[in-house]
């Protein structure tokens, strides 16, 4: 029996399993080898046969997937929103392989791959679904493309086969400590009170993955299916923002209610409607910032900022100015809403804000 067969069966066993007292340990030893054939299923094959991936190459100051089903608009998003030109009609499945284009906005290069439509069954291999779900996670950001016009059956699906193939959308990572020992059993603590997991269940996972000795802290309220997250360890947590197309097809209660909906933005490629709208909610995702740089005596040199993500330090700044600067550091004045007054005296650990102008001084 194949390893999507063992897959299929565990997942119909699930399903028609009552969830009660009684059952919890039984779906919570199914989840586990769940999560261990989904992960055996995306790792390459040991033969050493290459297949025809969609090697792009990572460029730029961010990267974003844009995936959805076939013609949903993805190849008019990027022929608008990019210098590129993907080939964009009326049939299904024009786009073939994965094109690159590039977002330039507020100084920034931001990656944008147009990649395959993505069929049910994906997360198996069906279509190119495995190539393009295996781009999606290099990416910084997914951007779901959805028909306005059809109902959310598209992103439920799309949902699950992202969430399938280790994808966790607009979600943060568990706060669980998780290490495996060499001795010693299972030590179990937990900080807060929990309600939907407990010793015996995380001893339950953690044997049917034949791991016999580690030591688990739960640090937050987490469910089963989140602790199996952390001892699988290949989950990525991206943020990801739903595109509504083909708003001017349907009513305006209709385009209300989905602009209403949590990361969600309408739009309509054909008629250029609420782009710009969406290239703000895109920048503001990717937690992108411009710092400016200073030389004495001189203006701030507005046309060539840095672009950082949020939450940068001086340090990070003198890394992208020069490797040896952070080196030879002494001081930095910083303009700004980062700071109390203009200019401040600042250390290398000062956190920086977008737009701030910085002067470094060296030793």
């Amino acid at each position: 029996m194949g390893i999507l067969e063992k897959i299929s069966d565990i997942e119909k066993e699930i399903a028609k399993t009552q969830k009660n007292k009684a059952t919890e340990y039984h779906l919570g030893l199914l989840k586990a080898k769940l999560a261990k054939y989904r992960s055996q299923l995306l790792e390459p094959s040991k033969k050493g046969e290459k297949g025809d991936g969609f090697d792009v190459l990572k460029s730029g100051d961010a990267r974003i997937a844009l995936i959805g089903f076939p013609s949903v608009g993805k190849s008019t998003l990027l022929s608008t929103l990019t210098k590129t030109e993907s080939e964009a009609a009326n049939y299904e499945f024009t786009t073939l392989t994965c094109i690159p284009g590039v977002i330039e906005y507020k100084g920034a290069n931001i990656q944008l791959l147009d990649l395959p439509g993505i069929i049910e069954g994906a997360a198996q291999g069906k279509g190119r679904g495995r190539q393009v779900i295996a781009v999606a996670r290099t990416a910084d950001l997914v951007l779901m493309m959805l028909d306005a016009t059809k109902p959310n059956v598209h992103r439920d699906l799309l949902e699950y086969e992202l969430e399938s193939v280790g994808l966790r959308l607009n979600k943060r990572r568990p706060n669980i400590y998780f290490k495996i020992k060499k001795g010693g059993g299972v030590s179990f603590n937990a900080t807060c009170p929990l309600t939907r997991c407990n010793e015996k269940m995380v001893q339950t996972i953690l044997h049917s993955f034949k791991i016999f000795n580690a030591e688990v802290l739960f640090r937050e309220d987490c469910t089963e299916d989140e602790f199996i997250d952390v001892v699988t360890g290949n989950r990525i947590y991206l943020p990801c923002i739903y595109v509504y197309n083909k708003i001017d097809q349907i009513s305006i209660e209709e385009v209300d209610r989905l602009a209403r909906q949590p990361f969600s933005v309408v739009v309509s490629c054909n008629m250029h409607l609420n782009l710009d709208y969406l290239l703000e909610v895109l920048w503001e995702h990717l937690q992108l910032i411009r710092v400016y740089t200073k030389k004495p005596g001189a203006p701030p040199d507005f046309d060539d900022g840095l672009i950082l993500r949020r939450g940068v330090s001086v340090e990070h700044v003198c890394h992208a100015i020069h490797r040896t600067l952070a080196a030879q550091f002494k001081y930095a004045l910083v303009w700004g809403t980062s700071t109390k007054y203009s200019p401040q005296r600042v250390g290398i650990s000062h956190i920086m804000s977008d737009e701030d102008v910085i002067q470094v001084v060296k030793k």
